[in-house]
């Protein structure tokens, strides 16, 4: 179930060019805050739980579990999935289901990040493990 859609390029800044750089790699990644151990997605500089400014970046396994999902049915492009999936290290992530049969997916079910190539980095999305 090959995607033939062509996906835009991400639009980067000093921030955020580690995680890009290592999704060129197919590393997916997030941060972590040395100060309060949280770990959290999107990467930023500044802890969302404690608001320190003492985090790292952790390459994650890529793996998670859907938490919830839509199947968006009239689109222009065709239908598409959305949803959260839960990573192993325990942030959610906001994402698109892609390479499955939409039908089929569940609540609850494994996952793994798969990497999209643009015209800059790949974008990172998830399909059943």
């Amino acid at each position: 179930m090959g995607d033939a859609k062509k996906y835009p390029a991400p639009v980067t800044n000093p921030e955020t060019a580690a995680f890009w750089d290592a999704a060129k790699e197919g590393k997916f990644m997030i941060k972590r805050c040395t100060a309060c151990g949280e770990a959290h997605y999107f990467p930023r500089s500044i802890c969302p739980f404690c608001y320190s400014d003492k985090t790292v970046w952790e390459e994650a396994s890529g793996e998670g579990t859907i938490y919830t999902w839509s199947l968006m049915r009239k689109s222009p492009t065709g239908p598409y999935a959305i949803g959260y999936v839960t990573l192993k290290e325990g942030p959610s992530v906001q994402t698109n289901f892609v390479d499955c049969d939409l039908e089929t997916l569940k609540i609850g079910q494994k996952v793994k990040v798969v990497f999209k190539p643009t015209d800059g980095a790949p974008l990172p999305f998830f399909t059943p493990a």
